[in-house]
């Protein structure tokens, strides 16, 4: 177990390597935005769960939140290497704190419909889009090339603290406050996230004559022939639009699986969120901390082949034995601060700074293009095999895969490869 003092040191130690305050500014303000985020969406989707008890409106929800980022995340790339990045990160914060708004007061006069949450869960994804592709993108001007794992580490430390503190700080706001008032919350932390942007410089990439004359078209287009004729990364991308294929479906059924098969309710749901938050609070820390294999590819493998493990875990865990999938979801955690903490620093290492804003972008479209589908078939198919049947097909699915990784050569050597 990775103690408290260790990570505050770890994290002195990245500061120290270079000028890092502009960085951590972004970094605080940005996880205040997050924390309050998280909370608002617990809130809605246990309203969504509550009101509908339909699979169909779960997996619609994952749906408007999945299509910013394959229609027009490519182009939303485009725009980050073009454009000034503090500026579009204001923006992407200001567009969901708007939307937010006008979601309350319509819960204010009663007269919210779900096509509303629908809107601000779109609105909130083209955000996030926005954000983190701008963000990734000038982290490697920012952060030194040896640090780039430990700030993965780091940044999974982030999401398994807010996924600690956001489902149980949503249940107990859903028992106690009027939920346009928690709407409120989110509002309040994208104006911090917003203002503290006002205070540092984000380093632009430099762009050639003949980039600065392209067209937005031609951006677009050079970001996907990227991935394209660089085989290993052609190959990874590929295994992680599969990975979406399944994940995407499994986690946003949790809160049925939770309330129809384990018959638990908001309390219960925050258990499984909560322990899967202290497992990317651990690993985010121990990667953090270690600054994982010297070939960063092979601890995402190892990463993400746990997630695939209990994820077939949860899937067979008896009705009445809630703590087996508790405990799953802890190492599944644990699994995905691995695989995404290595992964983000790998794509940072590897890729021109100048290409990152495009081709994160489009990663994100095309991991994202698979879930579609994925969520079209989930809700029939755990309606006639079972509320659990996805979760566990997922797990064996993704173990296979993650496998045989290992064994294909342009993928375990990517980072002596690099693009041609």
């Amino acid at each position: 177990m990775i103690k408290k003092s260790n990570l505050v040191t770890e994290i002195s130690q990245i500061a120290e390597t270079r000028s890092m305050r502009p960085f951590f500014i972004i970094w605080t303000g940005q996880a205040i935005s997050i924390f309050g985020s998280e909370i608002v969406q617990f809130a809605l989707i246990w309203y969504l769960t509550v009101q509908s008890r339909s699979a169909m409106v779960l997996t619609l929800a994952t749906l408007v939140q999945i299509l910013p980022r394959t229609v027009l995340g490519p182009f939303v790339g485009v725009w980050i290497d073009r454009w000034n990045r503090r500026y579009l990160m204001q923006a992407a914060d200001a567009l969901t704190a708007s939307v937010t708004i006008m979601l309350a007061v319509l819960f204010y006069l009663g007269l919210v419909q779900i096509w509303h949450i629908y809107v601000l869960l779109f609105a909130a994804a083209l955000g996030q889009t926005m954000h983190a592709s701008a963000f990734s993108a000038s982290t490697t001007l920012m952060v030194s090339t040896d640090q780039l794992t430990r700030i993965g580490g780091l940044n999974q430390v982030l999401a398994g603290a807010t996924a600690i503190l956001a489902p149980p700080a949503g249940a107990l706001l859903i028992e106690t406050l009027p939920i346009q008032n928690i709407l409120t919350i989110d509002v309040a932390t994208a104006i911090i996230a917003v203002t503290s942007l006002f205070f540092v410089q984000v380093p632009q990439p430099e762009r050639s004559t003949t980039e600065k004359q392209a067209s937005t078209w031609q951006d677009v287009k050079s970001s996907f022939k990227y991935v394209w004729t660089w085989r290993g990364l052609a190959i990874v991308t590929g295994i992680s639009m599969m990975l979406n294929f399944m994940l995407v479906p499994a986690f946003a059924l949790l809160s049925l699986i939770v309330f129809e098969y384990f018959k638990g309710g908001a309390l219960q749901l925050g258990w499984m969120e909560t322990a899967f938050g202290i497992g990317m609070l651990a690993g985010g820390a121990l990667l953090g901390a270690w600054g994982g294999f010297e070939k960063r590819i092979n601890t995402m493998i190892v990463g993400t082949g746990l997630l695939g493990l209990m994820m077939a875990v949860i899937g067979t865990a008896p009705a009445d034995r809630i703590f087996l999938a508790i405990g799953a979801m802890f190492l599944v955690g644990v699994g995905l601060s691995f695989g995404n903490g290595a992964g983000q620093a790998l794509l940072q290492v590897l890729i021109v700074p100048d290409m990152q804003g495009r081709v994160f972008a489009t990663l994100r479209a095309l991991r994202s293009l698979m879930a579609p589908l994925g969520l079209a078939l989930a809700g029939p198919f755990t309606e006639v095999f079972g509320m659990q049947s996805w979760m566990l097909g997922a797990g064996i699915g993704i173990t296979i895969m993650i496998a045989v990784m290992p064994f294909i050569s342009d993928v375990a050597d990517i980072e002596e490869k690099k693009h041609p």
